[in-house]
C-alpha cells in the first residue's frame, strides 16, 4: 500500500468505470465490497471491518456494494474517483458519494480523505447505520429506553442531528422559554440537554421520531465501531453539540448489543476508566 503522494498531478476516472473494472468480494456476512487504488486501509484491515457487521444487520444490505477508493468526487451529478491522493482534488472530494444503477447502489468511500483506520471505519458503519434503519426501522425496546433517558434529563446526545432532533421534540411553554432567555449564559449552558420532562408543555411527535431513528442509527453504528476497533468514547466528542452522558451510551450499547450479537470472532464490552 502506498501512502506518499506524488508530485505528478492524479487523473480521474468515472464511478461506473470503477464499478466494471473492479473485482467485488463478498464478505461472510453477505455484505459486497471493493477496494480501488491506493486506499489508507490495507486488504486485511478493510476485511475484518465488514465482516464485523452482524448478520441480522447485514441482510438489510442486499443490492449494495461499498467501494473504498482514495478520492470520489462530486461533479454534478456525476461522481469522479481518483486513485490515489491529491492536494487539488481533495479539496473537492467528499466522505461518500452513492451512485444508483437500476436497482442497485453503489457506495464510494474515500479513505484518503480520513487516512485513517479509525474514521474510515466510522464513515463506512455511519452510512450501514442509516441504510439498516431506513430499512428496517427502529426497535421499540430501543426507543423505549432512549425516550425513558430523555424523560431523566439524560445529558448531551450522540450526533447533531439526535441533538437537534430532541430539543425540536421537547416543545416549552412560552412562560419557561421566556424564563430561561433570562437566565445568565452560563444557566443557559449548564441547563442544555439536562431539563427533565416536566420542564415542557408537549412534544412534537414528527421529531421525536426523527431523534428516535437519528439515535438508534448513532448507536449502531457506534457500536459496529467498537466491535472492530476499540473506541475511546471522548473520541467521538465534536464541537457542535455535547457528548452523550457515558453511563447513558453504555445503556443504549448494551441494547443494540443484545438486538444485534457479534459475529464470531468479535466482542462487544463496555469498560470504564478514570480519565487523569
Amino acid at each position: 500500500m502506498s501512502t506518499s503522494p506524488s508530485n505528478a498531478p492524479a487523473g480521474t476516472r468515472s464511478a461506473e468505470d470503477i464499478v466494471r473494472q473492479t473485482q467485488v468480494a463478498q464478505s461472510p456476512n453477505g455484505i459486497c465490497y471493493a477496494a480501488s487504488g491506493e486506499n489508507a486501509i490495507d486488504a486485511s484491515d478493510l476485511e475484518r471491518l465488514i465482516a464485523a457487521v452482524p448478520h441480522n444487520i447485514a441482510g438489510s444490505l442486499e443490492r449494495k456494494a461499498y467501494y473504498f477508493v482514495p478520492l470520489a468526487i462530486g461533479e454534478g451529478e456525476s461522481t469522479l474517483i481518483s486513485e490515489r491522493y491529491d492536494v487539488a482534488l481533495s479539496d473537492r472530494a467528499v466522505c461518500h458519494r452513492n451512485l444508483n444503477l437500476g436497482d442497485s447502489q453503489c457506495v464510494f468511500i474515500s479513505t484518503r480523505l480520513m487516512d485513517d483506520k479509525f474514521s474510515v471505519a466510522f464513515e463506512f458503519y455511519i452510512n450501514v447505520g442509516h441504510a439498516f434503519v431506513e430499512r428496517a426501522g427502529v426497535s421499540q425496546d430501543f426507543a423505549d429506553l432512549v425516550w425513558k433517558q430523555v424523560e431523566a434529563g439524560a445529558r448531551g446526545e450522540t450526533s447533531l442531528d439526535a441533538y437537534d432532533f430532541r430539543r425540536q421534540a421537547l416543545v416549552r411553554s412560552e412562560s419557561d422559554t421566556d424564563s430561561t432567555a433570562r437566565n445568565s449564559p452560563s444557566q443557559r449552558s449548564n441547563n442544555k440537554g439536562n431539563a427533565k420532562m416536566g420542564a415542557f408543555t408537549s412534544i412534537d411527535e414528527k421529531a421525536k421520531t426523527n431523534y428516535l431513528t437519528a439515535a438508534f442509527s448513532d448507536a449502531v453504528a457506534i457500536y459496529l465501531l467498537s466491535l472492530y476497533i476499540d473506541v475511546d468514547y471522548y473520541d467521538l466528542r465534536e464541537r457542535e453539540y455535547p457528548l452523550l452522558a457515558p453511563q447513558a451510551l453504555a445503556e443504549r450499547l448494551r441494547k443494540i448489543a443484545d438486538l444485534f450479537p457479534a459475529n464470531p470472532g468479535y466482542e462487544f464490552a463496555v469498560y470504564y476508566r478514570r480519565r487523569t
